[in-house]
């Protein structure tokens, strides 16, 4: 379901999971994060992010997913997502 999402609001980004659902530190609560990068220019943001937030509100996944744009957040920030990563879009 989420890639799905994914695909119809962010087909032109890259999205990476970090955090503790990729590092093992989650727990039952833990939600999803993640990235969304913008794979012409890192440096401009994800312009489709917004509706691709909405449309995660409305769905019916089972478990909360937190999403920011690279392009959005500070340097250091990215450096620790850099740390554990895992790409989800696009499939490979």
């Amino acid at each position: 379901m989420l890639l799905d999402l994914i695909q119809k609001h962010l087909p032109q980004a890259e999205v990476w999971a970090y955090g503790s659902r990729v590092n093992g530190d989650c727990h039952d609560a833990s939600d999803l994060d993640l990235v969304a990068r913008n794979r012409i220019n890192l440096a401009d943001p994800v312009p489709e992010l917004f509706a691709f937030k909405d449309a995660l509100v409305e769905s019916d996944l089972p478990i909360r997913v937190e999403v920011v744009d690279w392009a959005r957040i500070p340097e250091a920030f990215r450096r620790e997502i850099e740390r554990e990563y895992v790409v989800i879009w696009p499939l490979r």
